[in-house]
């Protein structure tokens, strides 16, 4: 019997432990990316700024990184919901467009030239 309270118990924990190390990978994923790419993309794509976007990716790198080291189900967890989407945000939306301008897209093209 006691062994299934310690297996109850611990799952969770490890579970969100996982989470968070996937957190955190994101997390600094986003990071070292955003701070290869140049300011002059960022403008050029109208993504904010290179520092705005270090200063997010930063953020949900720490906020991630305290969350591996303690886990905390309370109200640190809002935190760390938010830093994910933080980083989540430029991953899927920053980064496809700044991309593109690195390869020498254009913002607004269409099949005729600009819209």
């Amino acid at each position: 019997m006691l062994i299934s309270h310690v297996l109850i118990g611990t799952v969770p924990s490890l579970l969100l432990q996982l989470l968070g190390l996937v957190a955190l990978a994101l997390s600094l994923w986003a990071l070292v990316d955003c701070l290869r790419t140049k300011p002059a993309d960022f403008e050029r794509m109208d993504k904010r700024t290179k520092g705005f976007w270090v200063g997010i990716t930063l953020a949900a790198t720490v906020v991630s990184a305290l969350f591996v080291l303690a886990p905390v189900v309370g109200f640190f967890l809002i935190f760390e919901l938010a830093a994910t989407t933080g980083a989540g945000v430029y991953l899927a939306d920053v980064r496809p467009a700044v991309s593109g301008a690195r390869r020498g897209g254009k913002r607004n093209r269409g099949p005729s030239g600009s819209w």
